[in-house]
């Protein structure tokens, strides 16, 4: 799965955009890819209901968030 992640500004922003993906889908942080040059985060497929609050997340914590094409 891959979205684009807006609002990332940092190597902290990519830290915490990591946390909040891994902490919504149980996966290791280190599982989660996170570019801050690509503005994009991927990690494995995760159902509907938890795309939707990954996105949702995100975007709580000041990183709106959509599905990559």
């Amino acid at each position: 799965m891959k979205l684009n992640v807006d609002g990332m500004t940092c190597q902290g922003c990519v830290r915490s955009v990591g946390r909040v993906i891994s902490r919504q889908t149980e996966q290791a942080e280190t599982d989660v890819n996170v570019s801050l040059e690509g503005k994009t985060a991927e990690f494995k497929d995760v159902s509907t209901d938890q795309l939707a609050q990954i996105i949702e997340a995100l975007t709580k914590a000041g990183f709106p968030a959509k599905i990559a094409n």
